[in-house]
């Protein structure tokens, strides 16, 4: 298959148009990165959003994948002299590589079976015959022609030949395939207890006498019947109707009960499948099972990344950030607005609580902190009382409760020995707690996204498959939002299009050894940063302070000269206050399309540049609510049925979703009560970061669940 053949296969699989593919593809090719393209090149692509591009992509590489796949079958067929025509054909017009391999199967290479010590031994063309199913012939007389040391007697000859006959039949495309398709729509997976010993917490007695359709297995459900079949609690069994079962292979090869050999291809059929044909099957299905529920879980966890890497920053304020603890008391760290560490301290608000109260009451004025940024792990519900205290004393702070997981994590990171050298490793958590209130994004790229605990079973997936997802959430959050170049941590500039570790760390060596950027195009006396990089990266980088003012923008460079042309059609300058006024006017009074093609440039082009000289500096965060600033505690206690409150959504998760409505624990919307219609997918209503309004449902407070409805 040509390289033209493939991209049309790609945007057929897409449902996209072939041009649109076809120019997304080449930019590709070209070694432009996702982000740049879907924001800088629209009119090339026709406005292929990130989503369709990562499609594109990811399809591109699986096409092309089966192509050389494809020509390496080809070659070992011709190779080994059994590419027939017929089956030349098979191969060449196999749409998937599941179908490749089945097609090639029979013929792979394999380690030494009972068939390939058989087929030694010359009884292949007895094989034969008891495929071929003669009416002529009776048993022993067909068989004597094979008999000889190998295979001294006729039940050894015909032994031999159904060992033959079985790998045949567990080989044929057709029988596997069709197989595969009936496990798929009858197929039943049985559950059992194989070891309730290993399950002293019960972890798993839900799936102890457990039946599910292959088809209606939810992903959540395979995940804990591998992970519980992983740690020997259970076992599972997969079962597929046994009449059509024998249906497919009576089909595909029949027996002719007035053949003498009609027994031995029964017993072979039967064998065949019992020991190759249905363990393989089922493990393709296990896989295919586990793969998709992969994928979901891994989307859940990306969604859901995404989310929280994108809620609105807390600017312009000097932030007290407490890590909780018991044992070794609480770790305290102050920032200031741009997350400079002003002091640390430890308290302990269990052996000290006055003198604790004294050192944050100091804290708080010495420093003029406006609000208290608590982690919620271990003892932080304390914390919370100490700081409620605080604020009724008189101290004019409130506080909010900030998702602490990554912080230990980051504490002990290369990343935070370089930029905290001087503080203990306890203490670093207290200020990354502190600065991701300030910028959730700036701080949350320097943790291992599978730290950060918005996932579902994010420890059993495929973790290449979740590292690279996650990267890819990373890198689409980062550059949506843009950095400052001159304030930009290595951990962030890194995930700009086109730029990475190495070079990340080559711009801030220079920015530390020469000063601060004073343009976007003084990035290129960066050693290493050429013409490809900065086209890749100069429009995700902004310098609010520098010397050309469309550099504050998300406007390109390579489109500064329209830029301009419009700001002098407006009669007015990037700071002029009536901006914003004066470009809706604009949109208004012109054909965009008329004068996109006077200025040289599409539409789309034309379109990003008024609404980025309508709003210079934007940050798509700001236009999101922001954390819930709390000056009081409630308990679980002071909760009743009906009682609404707002609060923050902490996870999203197939049943629903988790909110800190300001107790200790977390409640739960479930699905179910997410509106008055049928929800399908959580997601569909919330998002982790979303301010949220709730009515409590129900209170439980033995096992401390609270049960919440979202007040739409």
């Amino acid at each position: 298959m040509n390289p033209e053949t493939i991209i049309a296969a790609v945007a057929a699989d897409l449902a996209l148009a072939l041009g649109r593919v076809q120019s997304a593809v080449n930019l590709l090719d070209e070694g432009n990165t996702i982000p740049f393209i879907a924001r800088y090149r629209k009119e090339v692509t026709g406005s292929l959003d990130e989503e369709q591009l990562r499609q594109v992509a990811a399809r591109l590489t699986y096409r092309r994948n089966l192509e050389d796949r494809r020509e390496t079958v080809l070659r070992s067929l011709e190779e080994q002299e059994v590419l027939t025509p017929e089956l030349q054909h098979e191969v060449e017009a196999a749409d998937t590589l599941q179908r490749l391999e089945d097609l090639y199967r029979p013929f792979k290479p394999k380690r030494r079976t009972r068939a390939t010590i058989a087929r030694e031994k010359g009884l292949q063309p007895l094989a034969d015959l008891i495929l071929a199913q003669p009416l002529e012939g009776e048993r022993e007389a067909l068989a004597a022609p094979f008999l000889g040391e190998a295979a001294p007697t006729v039940e050894e000859a015909y032994a031999g030949a159904r060992d033959i006959v079985a790998e045949t039949v567990a080989d044929a495309p057709a029988v596997r395939e069709a197989l595969r398709l009936l496990a798929q729509r009858r197929g039943t997976l049985a559950v059992s207890a194989a070891d309730e010993s290993k399950d002293p917490q019960g972890t798993y007695r839900t799936y102890y006498g457990f039946f599910a359709d292959v088809r209606n297995l939810r992903p959540h459900q395979t995940l804990a019947i591998n992970r519980g079949e992983r740690e020997g609690v259970l076992k599972v069994v997969l079962e597929i109707p046994e009449s059509e079962t024998q249906g497919i292979l009576t089909r595909e090869y029949p027996i002719d009960y007035a053949s003498d050999l009609a027994d031995d291809l029964a017993a072979a059929r039967r064998d065949g499948c019992d020991r190759l044909l249905f363990p393989a099957v089922e493990r393709d299905i296990r896989r295919q099972l586990t793969e998709a529920a992969d994928e979901h879980a891994i989307g859940v966890f990306a969604t859901n990344l995404h989310a929280l890497l994108l809620q609105p920053p807390f600017r312009g304020q000097v932030v007290l950030g407490i890590d909780p603890g018991i044992r070794t008391g609480c770790k305290v760290a102050v920032v200031d607005a741009t997350g400079k560490v002003l002091a640390t301290h430890t308290i302990y608000p269990d052996r000290e609580p006055e003198q604790a109260k004294a050192t944050l009451r100091r804290l708080v004025k010495a420093h003029h902190v406006t609000v208290v940024a608590i982690g919620n792990g271990t003892a932080s519900r304390e914390t919370e009382l100490l700081v409620a205290d605080l604020i009724r004393d008189g101290q004019p702070v409130k506080y909010t409760i900030v998702n602490e997981a990554g912080a230990s994590v980051y504490s002990a990171s290369r990343l935070a020995r370089q930029e905290l050298p001087d503080l203990d490793v306890s203490l670093r958590g207290a200020v990354s707690i502190a600065r991701r209130l300030q910028d959730p994004l700036a701080e949350l790229v320097k943790i291992e996204p599978k730290a950060i605990g918005v996932g579902l079973y994010q420890h059993d997936v495929n973790q290449k498959a979740l590292g690279e997802a996650l990267d890819t959430v990373i890198e689409s959050a980062v550059n949506s939002v843009g950095v400052d170049l001159n304030t930009a941590s290595p951990a962030l500039l890194q995930h700009i299009s086109g730029i990475g570790p190495k070079m990340a760390q080559a711009i801030v060596a220079q920015r530390d050894a020469q000063g601060a950027f004073p343009t976007r195009q003084s990035l290129l006396k960066v050693s290493g940063v050429g013409p490809k990089t900065f086209e890749q990266a100069a429009g995700f980088l902004r310098l609010p302070e520098g010397d050309e003012p469309l550099d504050k923008t998300s406007i390109h460079p390579e489109s500064y000269g329209v830029a301009r042309e419009v700001l002098d059609l407006l009669g007015r300058s990037l700071d002029a206050p009536d901006l914003a006024e004066q470009v809706r006017a604009l949109r208004r009074s012109l054909d965009l399309d008329t004068l996109a093609a006077e200025l040289g440039a599409g539409r789309p082009t034309l379109e990003d540049i008024l609404d980025a000289l309508a709003r210079p500096g934007r940050d798509p965060r700001d236009d999101l609510e922001g954390p819930i600033l709390r000056g009081d505690v409630l308990t679980i206690e002071d909760l009743r049925e009906g009682m609404r409150l707002k609060g923050t959504v902490r996870n999203v998760v197939d049943f629903g979703a988790f909110v800190d409505i300001g107790v200790k624990r977390d409640g739960l919307i479930h699905i179910s009560r997410m509106g008055t219609g049928y929800v399908r997918n959580p997601h569909e209503k919330v998002s982790v970061g979303d301010v949220v309004e709730v009515e409590i449902d129900s209170v439980d407070l033995d096992r401390g669940r609270i049960g919440l409805a979202l007040v739409e």
